[in-house]
Protein backbone atom coordinates (compact mmCIF):
# COMPACT_ATOMS: atom_id res chain seq x y z
CA UNK A 1 0.00 0.00 0.00
CA UNK A 2 1.27 3.46 -1.27
CA UNK A 3 2.40 5.76 2.02
CA UNK A 4 2.19 8.81 0.22
CA UNK A 5 -1.23 10.82 1.15
CA UNK A 6 -3.08 13.22 -0.93
CA UNK A 7 -3.29 16.74 0.43
CA UNK A 8 -6.68 17.95 1.18
CA UNK A 9 -7.26 21.67 0.06
CA UNK A 10 -7.84 23.16 3.39
CA UNK A 11 -6.53 26.55 4.05
CA UNK A 12 -6.64 27.32 0.58
CA UNK A 13 -6.57 31.07 1.22
CA UNK A 14 -4.13 33.03 3.82
CA UNK A 15 -4.81 32.78 7.17
CA UNK A 16 -4.65 36.44 8.22
CA UNK A 17 -2.88 39.61 6.21
CA UNK A 18 0.72 39.41 5.98
CA UNK A 19 2.74 41.98 7.21
CA UNK A 20 4.22 44.33 3.82
CA UNK A 21 7.52 44.63 3.50
CA UNK A 22 8.43 48.17 2.14
CA UNK A 23 12.18 48.24 1.51
CA UNK A 24 15.17 45.80 0.49
CA UNK A 25 16.68 46.65 3.90
CA UNK A 26 14.12 45.24 5.96
CA UNK A 27 13.60 42.56 3.94
CA UNK A 28 17.34 41.25 4.04
CA UNK A 29 17.04 41.74 7.71
CA UNK A 30 13.75 39.91 8.44
CA UNK A 31 15.47 36.97 6.03
CA UNK A 32 18.33 37.06 7.85
CA UNK A 33 16.09 36.42 11.56
CA UNK A 34 13.97 33.72 10.01
CA UNK A 35 17.15 31.42 8.56
CA UNK A 36 18.67 31.66 12.38
CA UNK A 37 15.43 30.10 13.32
CA UNK A 38 14.90 27.38 10.23
CA UNK A 39 18.88 26.52 11.01
CA UNK A 40 17.48 25.11 14.54
CA UNK A 41 15.30 21.85 13.29
CA UNK A 42 16.77 21.88 9.98
CA UNK A 43 18.71 18.43 10.67
CA UNK A 44 15.07 17.09 11.93
CA UNK A 45 12.78 18.08 9.22
CA UNK A 46 15.10 16.50 6.41
CA UNK A 47 15.23 13.15 8.46
CA UNK A 48 12.03 12.75 9.76
CA UNK A 49 10.26 14.26 6.80
CA UNK A 50 8.51 16.62 8.05
CA UNK A 51 6.77 19.05 5.97
CA UNK A 52 7.00 23.00 6.41
CA UNK A 53 3.26 24.10 6.60
CA UNK A 54 4.33 25.86 9.95
CA UNK A 55 7.51 27.30 8.43
CA UNK A 56 5.59 28.39 5.24
CA UNK A 57 2.82 30.10 6.84
CA UNK A 58 4.96 32.08 8.81
CA UNK A 59 7.57 32.91 5.90
CA UNK A 60 4.83 34.54 3.70
CA UNK A 61 3.41 36.09 6.99
CA UNK A 62 6.60 37.56 7.27
CA UNK A 63 6.05 39.71 3.94
CA UNK A 64 8.79 37.48 2.78
CA UNK A 65 6.88 35.84 -0.53
CA UNK A 66 5.90 39.72 -1.74
CA UNK A 67 9.13 41.18 -2.18
CA UNK A 68 9.03 41.49 -5.79
CA UNK A 69 5.34 42.86 -6.33
CA UNK A 70 5.71 46.19 -7.99
CA UNK A 71 6.00 49.25 -5.91
CA UNK A 72 3.30 50.98 -8.38
CA UNK A 73 0.70 47.53 -6.73
CA UNK A 74 2.16 48.01 -2.97
CA UNK A 75 5.06 45.83 -3.12
CA UNK A 76 8.57 46.57 -2.05
CA UNK A 77 10.36 45.35 -5.42
CA UNK A 78 13.25 44.67 -3.85
CA UNK A 79 16.19 44.38 -6.22
CA UNK A 80 17.31 41.10 -8.03
CA UNK A 81 20.37 41.62 -5.67
CA UNK A 82 18.81 41.59 -2.46
CA UNK A 83 15.79 38.61 -3.69
CA UNK A 84 19.45 36.08 -4.97
CA UNK A 85 20.81 37.27 -1.07
CA UNK A 86 17.51 36.19 0.32
CA UNK A 87 16.78 32.93 -1.20
CA UNK A 88 20.40 32.28 -0.87
CA UNK A 89 20.21 32.95 3.18
CA UNK A 90 17.06 31.09 3.43
CA UNK A 91 19.00 27.76 1.61
CA UNK A 92 21.91 28.17 3.43
CA UNK A 93 19.75 27.44 6.59
CA UNK A 94 17.40 24.77 5.14
CA UNK A 95 18.48 23.75 1.15
CA UNK A 96 14.38 22.50 0.34
CA UNK A 97 12.47 25.26 2.05
CA UNK A 98 15.25 27.77 0.13
CA UNK A 99 14.30 26.27 -3.06
CA UNK A 100 9.75 26.44 -2.72
CA UNK A 101 9.20 29.86 -2.99
CA UNK A 102 11.36 29.87 -6.53
CA UNK A 103 8.43 29.11 -8.65
CA UNK A 104 5.88 31.73 -6.83
CA UNK A 105 8.34 34.38 -7.95
CA UNK A 106 8.87 32.69 -10.91
CA UNK A 107 4.95 32.90 -11.31
CA UNK A 108 5.33 36.61 -10.64
CA UNK A 109 7.82 37.23 -12.97
CA UNK A 110 5.44 36.08 -15.48
CA UNK A 111 2.27 37.84 -14.13
CA UNK A 112 4.29 41.00 -14.40
CA UNK A 113 5.61 40.49 -18.32
CA UNK A 114 2.00 38.70 -19.48
CA UNK A 115 -0.94 39.61 -17.22
CA UNK A 116 -3.47 42.28 -18.02
CA UNK A 117 -4.05 45.29 -15.91
CA UNK A 118 -6.93 43.31 -14.01
CA UNK A 119 -5.25 40.34 -13.48
CA UNK A 120 -2.08 42.27 -11.99
CA UNK A 121 -4.47 44.28 -9.49
CA UNK A 122 -6.14 41.22 -8.17
CA UNK A 123 -2.73 38.49 -8.09
CA UNK A 124 -0.31 40.95 -6.75
CA UNK A 125 -3.09 42.04 -3.92
CA UNK A 126 -3.55 38.44 -2.83
CA UNK A 127 0.29 38.15 -2.82
CA UNK A 128 0.77 41.06 -0.94
CA UNK A 129 -2.27 39.71 1.67
CA UNK A 130 0.05 36.59 2.48
CA UNK A 131 -0.85 33.74 -0.95
CA UNK A 132 1.80 31.50 -2.23
CA UNK A 133 1.92 30.07 -5.63
CA UNK A 134 3.51 27.28 -6.53
CA UNK A 135 3.80 25.30 -9.79
CA UNK A 136 2.53 22.64 -11.90
CA UNK A 137 4.68 22.53 -14.73
CA UNK A 138 7.01 19.95 -15.63
CA UNK A 139 5.18 16.39 -16.77
CA UNK A 140 6.76 12.98 -15.70
CA UNK A 141 5.30 10.63 -18.85
CA UNK A 142 5.94 12.61 -21.79
CA UNK A 143 8.57 11.59 -24.36
CA UNK A 144 10.51 14.68 -23.78
CA UNK A 145 10.87 17.43 -20.77
CA UNK A 146 9.35 19.92 -23.90
CA UNK A 147 6.47 18.04 -24.34
CA UNK A 148 3.43 18.61 -22.33
CA UNK A 149 0.03 16.96 -22.89
CA UNK A 150 -1.77 19.16 -19.95
CA UNK A 151 -4.61 20.92 -21.88
CA UNK A 152 -7.21 23.80 -21.71
CA UNK A 153 -10.18 23.64 -23.63
CA UNK A 154 -12.96 26.44 -24.22
CA UNK A 155 -16.77 25.46 -23.01
CA UNK A 156 -19.72 27.79 -23.34
CA UNK A 157 -19.21 28.59 -19.29
CA UNK A 158 -15.48 29.25 -19.22
CA UNK A 159 -12.57 26.61 -19.75
CA UNK A 160 -11.66 23.55 -18.11
CA UNK A 161 -8.21 22.18 -17.90
CA UNK A 162 -7.34 18.73 -17.41
CA UNK A 163 -3.52 17.13 -17.13
CA UNK A 164 -0.96 15.90 -14.51
CA UNK A 165 1.98 17.46 -13.71
CA UNK A 166 5.05 16.20 -11.38
CA UNK A 167 7.46 17.84 -9.90
CA UNK A 168 5.34 20.35 -8.94
CA UNK A 169 8.16 22.01 -6.30
CA UNK A 170 5.49 24.16 -3.60
CA UNK A 171 2.05 23.09 -4.59
CA UNK A 172 1.33 21.46 -1.54
CA UNK A 173 1.93 24.76 0.19
CA UNK A 174 0.49 27.14 -2.08
CA UNK A 175 -2.80 28.72 -2.33
CA UNK A 176 -2.69 28.99 -6.17
CA UNK A 177 -1.14 26.38 -8.46
CA UNK A 178 -0.04 28.13 -11.99
CA UNK A 179 -0.35 25.33 -14.56
CA UNK A 180 1.41 25.23 -17.85
CA UNK A 181 -1.16 24.22 -20.28
CA UNK A 182 -1.89 24.35 -24.21
CA UNK A 183 -5.12 24.81 -25.71
CA UNK A 184 -5.73 23.39 -29.29
CA UNK A 185 -3.79 25.57 -31.29
CA UNK A 186 -0.47 24.68 -29.83
CA UNK A 187 -0.60 28.15 -27.22
CA UNK A 188 0.61 28.03 -23.69
CA UNK A 189 -1.23 29.52 -20.55
CA UNK A 190 -0.51 29.96 -17.13
CA UNK A 191 -3.39 28.78 -15.51
CA UNK A 192 -3.44 30.38 -12.18
CA UNK A 193 -5.55 27.20 -10.28
CA UNK A 194 -7.05 27.67 -6.54
CA UNK A 195 -5.49 25.24 -4.64
CA UNK A 196 -9.19 23.91 -3.61
CA UNK A 197 -11.11 24.54 -6.86
CA UNK A 198 -12.93 20.92 -7.74
CA UNK A 199 -11.03 18.28 -9.44
CA UNK A 200 -7.28 19.49 -8.26
CA UNK A 201 -5.96 17.20 -6.33
CA UNK A 202 -2.68 17.29 -4.81
CA UNK A 203 -0.16 13.92 -4.06
CA UNK A 204 2.42 13.63 -2.03
CA UNK A 205 4.76 11.68 -3.53
CA UNK A 206 7.76 13.09 -4.00
CA UNK A 207 11.12 10.32 -2.68
CA UNK A 208 13.88 12.36 -4.27
CA UNK A 209 16.86 11.27 -1.49
CA UNK A 210 17.48 15.40 -1.38
CA UNK A 211 15.59 18.17 -0.89
CA UNK A 212 13.03 16.21 0.42
CA UNK A 213 10.57 18.46 1.91
CA UNK A 214 10.24 20.79 -1.34
CA UNK A 215 6.45 19.66 -1.58
CA UNK A 216 7.31 18.36 -5.02
CA UNK A 217 4.41 15.35 -5.78
CA UNK A 218 1.73 15.43 -8.66
CA UNK A 219 -0.82 17.23 -9.20
CA UNK A 220 -3.72 16.07 -11.13
CA UNK A 221 -6.48 17.84 -12.75
CA UNK A 222 -9.52 16.52 -14.03
CA UNK A 223 -12.31 18.81 -15.52
CA UNK A 224 -10.69 21.76 -13.53
CA UNK A 225 -13.24 24.82 -14.45
CA UNK A 226 -10.81 28.06 -14.61
CA UNK A 227 -12.17 31.82 -15.67
CA UNK A 228 -10.52 33.58 -18.26
CA UNK A 229 -8.85 35.85 -15.89
CA UNK A 230 -7.08 33.18 -14.73
CA UNK A 231 -5.38 32.40 -17.39
CA UNK A 232 -1.98 34.07 -18.47
CA UNK A 233 -0.42 33.97 -22.14
CA UNK A 234 2.76 31.73 -21.54
CA UNK A 235 4.49 31.32 -24.62
CA UNK A 236 5.06 35.35 -25.26
CA UNK A 237 7.38 35.48 -22.18
CA UNK A 238 9.70 33.70 -24.20
CA UNK A 239 9.01 35.11 -27.74
CA UNK A 240 9.88 38.42 -26.45
CA UNK A 241 13.05 39.12 -24.74
CA UNK A 242 12.04 39.15 -21.23
CA UNK A 243 13.74 38.47 -17.86
CA UNK A 244 11.62 35.82 -17.26
CA UNK A 245 14.39 32.83 -18.05
CA UNK A 246 16.66 34.61 -16.73
CA UNK A 247 15.25 35.34 -13.66
CA UNK A 248 13.87 31.81 -12.85
CA UNK A 249 17.85 30.63 -13.50
CA UNK A 250 19.52 33.06 -11.31
CA UNK A 251 16.96 31.92 -8.44
CA UNK A 252 18.22 28.32 -8.46
CA UNK A 253 21.54 29.50 -8.69
CA UNK A 254 21.33 31.24 -5.49
CA UNK A 255 19.75 28.23 -3.71
CA UNK A 256 22.88 25.97 -5.05
CA UNK A 257 25.12 29.52 -3.34
CA UNK A 258 23.49 29.18 -0.30
CA UNK A 259 23.69 25.61 0.29
CA UNK A 260 27.57 25.88 -0.86
CA UNK A 261 28.32 28.84 1.69
CA UNK A 262 26.11 26.60 4.89
CA UNK A 263 28.65 23.85 3.79
CA UNK A 264 31.75 25.28 3.49
CA UNK A 265 31.45 26.73 6.91
CA UNK A 266 29.63 23.83 8.57
CA UNK A 267 33.28 22.40 7.23
CA UNK A 268 35.44 25.19 9.53
CA UNK A 269 33.51 24.10 12.58
CA UNK A 270 33.79 20.40 12.00
CA UNK A 271 37.52 20.64 11.04
CA UNK A 272 38.25 22.18 14.11
CA UNK A 273 36.97 18.53 15.96
CA UNK A 274 38.76 16.74 13.42
CA UNK A 275 41.74 14.64 14.06
CA UNK A 276 44.72 15.28 11.49
CA UNK A 277 45.92 12.40 9.35
CA UNK A 278 48.69 10.48 10.71
CA UNK A 279 51.28 11.57 7.86
CA UNK A 280 50.71 14.75 8.81
CA UNK A 281 52.34 15.26 11.76
CA UNK A 282 50.92 17.63 13.40
CA UNK A 283 48.61 18.19 16.59
CA UNK A 284 45.40 19.13 14.88
CA UNK A 285 43.18 19.03 11.95
CA UNK A 286 43.50 22.68 11.20
CA UNK A 287 47.27 22.45 11.09
CA UNK A 288 46.86 19.67 8.44
CA UNK A 289 48.74 21.26 5.57
CA UNK A 290 46.62 19.16 3.05
CA UNK A 291 43.61 19.86 4.87
CA UNK A 292 44.50 23.46 4.68
CA UNK A 293 44.81 23.21 0.78
CA UNK A 294 41.58 21.35 0.27
CA UNK A 295 39.74 24.21 2.46
CA UNK A 296 41.65 27.03 0.16
CA UNK A 297 40.25 25.40 -2.74
CA UNK A 298 36.45 25.28 -1.60
CA UNK A 299 36.77 28.63 0.01
CA UNK A 300 38.07 30.20 -4.18
CA UNK A 301 35.35 28.83 -5.67
CA UNK A 302 32.45 29.64 -2.70
CA UNK A 303 33.44 33.11 -2.84
CA UNK A 304 33.44 32.88 -6.70
CA UNK A 305 30.25 31.35 -7.07
CA UNK A 306 28.54 34.16 -4.87
CA UNK A 307 30.94 37.05 -7.40
CA UNK A 308 28.77 35.50 -10.30
CA UNK A 309 26.07 35.81 -8.46
CA UNK A 310 26.22 39.36 -7.68
CA UNK A 311 27.31 40.20 -10.94
CA UNK A 312 24.48 38.15 -12.91
CA UNK A 313 21.93 39.94 -10.72
CA UNK A 314 23.61 43.50 -11.90
CA UNK A 315 23.01 42.41 -15.17
CA UNK A 316 19.87 41.42 -14.95
CA UNK A 317 18.75 44.66 -13.05
CA UNK A 318 20.47 47.07 -16.04
CA UNK A 319 18.44 44.83 -18.33
CA UNK A 320 15.16 45.46 -16.21
CA UNK A 321 14.15 49.14 -18.04
CA UNK A 322 14.55 48.74 -21.25
CA UNK A 323 15.09 44.69 -21.95
CA UNK A 324 15.75 44.04 -25.28
CA UNK A 325 17.99 40.95 -27.43
CA UNK A 326 20.96 41.99 -26.49
CA UNK A 327 20.54 42.98 -22.68
CA UNK A 328 18.77 40.14 -22.34
CA UNK A 329 21.44 37.46 -24.00
CA UNK A 330 24.08 39.12 -21.70
CA UNK A 331 22.37 38.66 -18.76
CA UNK A 332 21.29 35.13 -19.83
CA UNK A 333 25.03 34.33 -20.00
CA UNK A 334 26.11 36.06 -16.93
CA UNK A 335 22.90 33.94 -15.40
CA UNK A 336 24.62 30.80 -17.10
CA UNK A 337 27.95 31.34 -15.27
CA UNK A 338 27.01 31.12 -11.72
CA UNK A 339 24.40 28.67 -12.46
CA UNK A 340 27.01 25.92 -13.78
CA UNK A 341 29.78 27.64 -11.34
CA UNK A 342 27.35 27.09 -8.01
CA UNK A 343 26.07 23.72 -9.17
CA UNK A 344 29.91 22.84 -9.33
CA UNK A 345 30.76 24.04 -6.19
CA UNK A 346 27.64 23.30 -3.94
CA UNK A 347 28.50 19.74 -4.82
CA UNK A 348 31.88 20.41 -3.87
CA UNK A 349 31.66 22.55 -0.47
CA UNK A 350 29.11 19.04 0.17
CA UNK A 351 31.45 16.45 -0.50
CA UNK A 352 34.47 18.24 0.90
CA UNK A 353 32.24 19.31 4.36
CA UNK A 354 32.05 15.21 4.88
CA UNK A 355 35.62 14.19 3.93
CA UNK A 356 37.48 16.98 5.91
CA UNK A 357 35.14 16.62 9.17
CA UNK A 358 36.73 13.07 8.98
CA UNK A 359 34.29 9.56 9.82
CA UNK A 360 32.82 11.88 12.73
CA UNK A 361 31.44 13.34 9.38
CA UNK A 362 29.47 10.28 8.81
CA UNK A 363 27.40 10.36 11.85
CA UNK A 364 23.58 10.18 11.06
CA UNK A 365 22.27 12.26 14.17
CA UNK A 366 24.87 15.26 12.72
CA UNK A 367 22.69 15.17 9.05
CA UNK A 368 25.74 16.41 7.30
CA UNK A 369 24.81 14.50 4.47
CA UNK A 370 21.76 16.63 3.90
CA UNK A 371 23.91 19.33 2.52
CA UNK A 372 25.34 17.02 -0.46
CA UNK A 373 21.83 15.82 -1.24
CA UNK A 374 20.22 18.54 -1.26
CA UNK A 375 22.78 20.25 -3.95
CA UNK A 376 22.57 17.17 -5.85
CA UNK A 377 18.82 16.61 -6.35
CA UNK A 378 18.59 20.37 -6.71
CA UNK A 379 21.68 20.54 -9.65
CA UNK A 380 19.58 17.95 -11.88
CA UNK A 381 17.21 20.97 -12.37
CA UNK A 382 19.27 21.96 -15.48
CA UNK A 383 22.38 20.42 -17.24
CA UNK A 384 25.39 22.50 -16.30
CA UNK A 385 27.09 20.58 -19.53
CA UNK A 386 24.88 22.59 -21.93
CA UNK A 387 25.27 26.19 -19.93
CA UNK A 388 29.24 26.18 -20.73
CA UNK A 389 28.11 25.06 -24.24
CA UNK A 390 25.65 28.17 -24.50
CA UNK A 391 28.30 30.19 -22.99
CA UNK A 392 31.19 29.16 -25.64
CA UNK A 393 28.57 29.75 -28.55
CA UNK A 394 28.09 33.19 -27.41
CA UNK A 395 31.36 34.16 -26.04
CA UNK A 396 33.09 32.93 -29.37
CA UNK A 397 30.44 32.73 -32.40
CA UNK A 398 28.19 35.15 -31.22
CA UNK A 399 25.56 33.18 -30.99
CA UNK A 400 22.73 34.20 -28.46
CA UNK A 401 21.55 31.95 -26.17
CA UNK A 402 17.90 30.33 -26.49
CA UNK A 403 15.60 32.22 -24.09
CA UNK A 404 13.89 29.54 -22.02
CA UNK A 405 13.41 29.03 -18.42
CA UNK A 406 16.09 25.99 -17.98
CA UNK A 407 19.08 28.09 -19.87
Amino acid sequence: MSTFQKISPVDAKPKSHAHIIQTDAEALAIAQRFAQQLKIDAVQRDQQRLLPFDEIEALSQSGLWAITVPKQYGGAEVTTQTLVKIIALISGADGSIGQIPQNHFYALEVLRNSGTEQQKQKYYAEVLAGARFGNALAEFKTKTSAAKYSTVTATAQGYVVNGEKFYCTGSLFAHRIPTLVRDVDEREYLAFIPADREGLQRIDDWSGFGQKITGSGTVKLHQVKVSADELLPFDQVFQLPTLVGPLAQIMHAAIEVGIARAAFEETLLRVKKARPWIDADVDFAHQDPLTLFELGRVAADVRASELLLQHAAQSIELARPRPDIENIARASIDVAKVRAHSSETALKAASKLIELAGSRGSQRSDGLDRYWRNARVHTLHDATRWKYYFIGQYILNGQLPPRRGTL
